[in-house]
């Protein structure tokens, strides 16, 4: 089979590059030169573990392109995926824009039958426009050639994005014909020899999965973020609760960490496009809007913690932060609430020192020289008047805490993630501050 995919971020290029990786002819097209140009030297526009060497070694292969031309790509391609993005507008709806002008293109070039799959996390009914651009440039172009469209939403983590293309729980794909199935079951099948389950559907149906999915993760954290903050109150442990709920089979363990809120690229966006879809037809998501309130305010507490802890007044103060990342395992600095919480900080009269691991390239587009990025972890502490543990990368979860008392100017420790011991750092010393347990250190800190 030969494919096209169009859109090299996060996932067309994981897109095309696994599909390489089981002897598929991928092209992978962008509309920017320079994107392409790294891309065939070997850079790559985001990180994400394994796919560096799993790019070089499929170019090398002869089975992944890389191109600017949708014109000559599309030719003779059996399926053509759409991976742009869909920016939220300010209304909190998806921009299509990017959408809409790759089926357009696909429909003034295409010379043979071809699956049009969005891969783009779209809103419900954006199939049905993607057909319309369709017919119109074809209709344009005076031609008759067949099509199918059909709706292949994503669901990777990022992090673990290759594991989760390669060994899917599921493949959801939407489909309106026999034809369009037979192509996709085809093109799928490597996948489908594991027992990986493929699940076929009609197109709204699979458009509002991947929302619904995302919306349910997205729920879940804010769930816990409340509990966790009612838990402090009351003198409760969260991390007590959260074992002795997530020993219940009908809840399970993941997506119950407490912390300070979700990030990325996913779910803020799809929560707000949820929402703004419901609102456009009469209907209100109250569960979903509960959600981005209590994340947008669990950004803020570590930051209320740290101003609590010494008496309402930052200024002059520095503080180390461990993690910029909205998680582990990413560059990814969209909605990361250390943005939140360096901007507050900033806003005190406070200086920060940063370290992470693979995301300050990302970060200096945000923060620029705001701030001071630290070389490693123990830098980013030398003179700070406190820790700030942001994002539980590994290497964060055993530091030597004999050198952390050290190089900080008061032992004080604020864990954004609840990674370590709270006996443990109390018994050396450490005033220590997490997610959901209430502390007994007396405050203010001068």
């Amino acid at each position: 089979m030969k494919i096209a995919v169009v859109g090299t971020g996060y996932v067309g290029l994981v897109t095309g590059t696994c599909f390489a990786e089981v002897g598929i002819e991928v092209t992978c097209i962008d509309i920017d030169q320079k994107k392409i140009d790294n891309l065939h030297q070997g850079i790559l526009p985001i990180y994400e573990p394994g796919l560096e060497e799993m790019v070089s070694r499929n170019v090398k292969a002869g089975r992944l392109k890389f191109s600017t031309s949708l014109a000559d790509s599309i030719k003779g391609a059996d399926v053509a995926f759409i991976a742009v993005g869909t920016p939220p507008g300010e209304d909190g709806s998806a921009d299509l824009k990017y959408v809409l002008a790759v089926a357009r293109g696909i429909g003034e070039n295409m010379d043979d039958y071809c699956v049009i799959v969005t891969k783009s996390t779209v809103p419900v009914g954006t199939a049905a426009k993607v057909r319309t651009e369709l017919e119109n440039a074809l209709a344009k172009r005076g031609a008759s050639i067949e099509f199918d469209v059909a709706s292949n939403p994503e669901f990777l983590k990022e992090g673990a994005a290759i594991d989760d293309f390669l060994k899917p729980d599921r493949i959801v794909v939407g489909i309106s014909s026999e034809r369009a199935e037979e192509v996709m079951r085809r093109l799928y099948k490597p996948f489908l020899l594991n027992g990986h389950p493929i699940i076929f559907m009609d197109i709204p149906s699979a458009e509002m999965t991947k929302y619904a999915a995302n919306s349910m993760l997205a729920t879940k954290i804010s769930f816990m973020n409340d509990i966790a903050n009612l838990c402090e109150i009351m003198g409760a442990d969260v991390n007590m609760v959260r074992r002795g709920i997530g020993s219940d089979a009908r809840i399970g363990t993941k997506f119950i960490y407490p912390g300070i809120g979700y990030g990325g690229s996913c779910f803020p966006k799809d929560v707000k496009a949820l929402i703004k879809t419901a609102q456009e037809n009469g209907y209100r998501m109250q569960v979903l809007q509960a959600v981005e309130g209590v994340n947008e305010a669990q950004k803020e507490v570590l930051f209320s913690k740290v101003k609590k802890h010494f008496g309402g007044d930052l200024k002059g103060k520095k503080f180390a932060i461990w993690g910029l990342s909205f998680k582990p395992k990413t560059d990814d600095m969209r909605e990361a609430p250390s943005l939140v919480i360096i901007e507050k900080l900033l806003a005190e009269g406070a200086t920060v020192s940063a370290y992470d691991p693979v995301a300050v390239a990302e970060a200096k587009h945000s923060l620029g020289d705001t701030i001071t990025y630290a070389k490693d972890q123990f830098e980013a502490l030398v003179d700070a008047d406190a820790l700030l543990v942001v994002t539980e990368w590994p290497e964060f979860r055993s530091p030597s805490f004999e050198v952390v008392g050290r190089l900080l100017k008061q032992k004080v420790i604020f864990d954004g993630r609840n990674i370590y011991d709270a006996a443990e750092l109390k018994e050396i010393g450490f005033a220590y501050h997490c997610i959901g347990v209430k502390t007994d250190h007396k405050e203010p800190v001068a």
